[in-house]
């Protein structure tokens, strides 16, 4: 999906030990694919500390757009679909 929807090759894959995650199908899709796949040590969240600043980011914009919009819940995995979107078109110029 990211491969064709944005024409980007994705060259590395890092999951937990998730059982989603480990299993032919995927291992044979990678290998297709040129994907190296890389696992992280199981209950350690600070191995994945951008991922989990990213998530936490994102669950902190869905919030803010649904109390600004004042509706219900119910619109939770929209908010978090339109926060992803918005963010990855957001320019950001790092600080140096």
């Amino acid at each position: 999906l990211v491969q064709r929807g944005l024409h980007a090759q994705v060259r590395v894959v890092r999951t937990d030990k998730g059982m989603e995650f480990l299993n032919q199908t995927l291992h044979t899709y990678f290998a297709v694919e040129g994907i190296q796949h890389q696992t992280s040590v199981g209950r350690t969240p600070e191995q994945n500390g951008v991922i989990e600043r990213l998530n936490h980011t994102l669950v902190e914009a869905a919030q803010t757009m649904l109390s600004a919009a004042k509706v219900p819940q119910f619109f939770w995995a929209e908010a978090i679909v339109t926060a992803c979107f918005t963010q990855n078109r957001s320019l950001v110029i790092p600080h140096h």
